[in-house]
């Protein structure tokens, strides 16, 4: 039975202290339910789901394990990446020490799955883009090398498929190139999936980046529903590069 992959960006849990999200819009009514309906509807328990920033506006961990366990209810194994809103966030360690079952995080890490292997890094506002500051400008350096060091960790294990997660779409804000893209030249990846951007139109953004695919699923324009990127034959043998090793339930 093949493994499906999904992924979603910016859902934006609030069970600690509830946030309205349709203050940004009409097109967030219904939230958070409509997360929950619309990953039933399409992932199954053998499925992969690839949570792409922006998870819970919890400010801290405690408050934030109240989102992670609802999370945990879905159907599907979780890979988390940290997106800019996730405050609660501590060190990788202690994050893995108290996250539910099937549930994974990445941080200057990798995950691998059978044949499938999984990098990724938040990313950051990238040169050229309004308000660009030499705070940002160290930021987005720091956060090129976190990607790097994702990719690198990647090397040396076999793989058919690699999938890069990001938060922040890679390319620049005119669409061009930036170092985030320069690594998937280099790494040439499956495809690419992304969030951050809220209002989007998905038809006016690059759809592919030198022939590898951009999948751009932020939970508004995807109408909450989580979004099949690949699939692979199944294997439950779970692999993280940083020295953790793991078997799905």
């Amino acid at each position: 039975m093949p493994m499906r992959v999904f992924a979603i960006a910016d859902i934006h849990l609030s069970r600690a202290f509830p946030k309205p999200m349709n203050i940004f819009g009409p097109e967030w009514d219904g939230h958070p339910e409509a997360v929950f309906e619309e990953w039933r509807k399409v992932v199954g328990p053998d499925d992969l789901v690839i949570v792409a920033g922006d998870i819970s506006w919890a400010m801290k961990l405690p408050e934030a394990l109240l989102d992670l366990n609802d999370l945990a209810q879905l159907p599907g194994t979780k890979v988390l990446l940290r997106g800019n809103h996730d405050y609660w966030w501590p060190s990788i360690s202690r994050l893995r020490q108290v996250l539910p079952p099937r549930m994974h995080a990445l941080q200057h890490d990798s995950l691998i799955i059978g044949n499938l292997a999984i990098a990724g890094s938040r990313g950051w506002d990238t040169p050229g883009g309004y308000n660009f500051t030499p705070e940002d400008e160290k930021i987005y350096k720091r956060e090129v090398e976190r990607l790097a060091l994702s990719l690198k960790t990647v090397q040396g294990h076999d793989h058919e498929y690699l999938v890069l997660a990001m938060h922040y779409p890679p390319y620049g804000p005119t669409g061009g190139p930036t170092g985030f893209t320069a690594l998937i030249e280099q790494y040439r990846p499956t495809c690419v999936v992304y969030g951050h951007l809220h209002g989007a139109d998905p038809e006016r953004l690059p759809k592919q980046w030198n022939g590898v695919p951009l999948h751009f699923v932020s939970a508004d324009v995807v109408r909450f529903r989580p979004q099949l990127i690949l699939e692979t034959p199944h294997q439950t043998h779970i692999h993280e590069p940083s020295g953790q090793t793991h078997n799905q339930p």
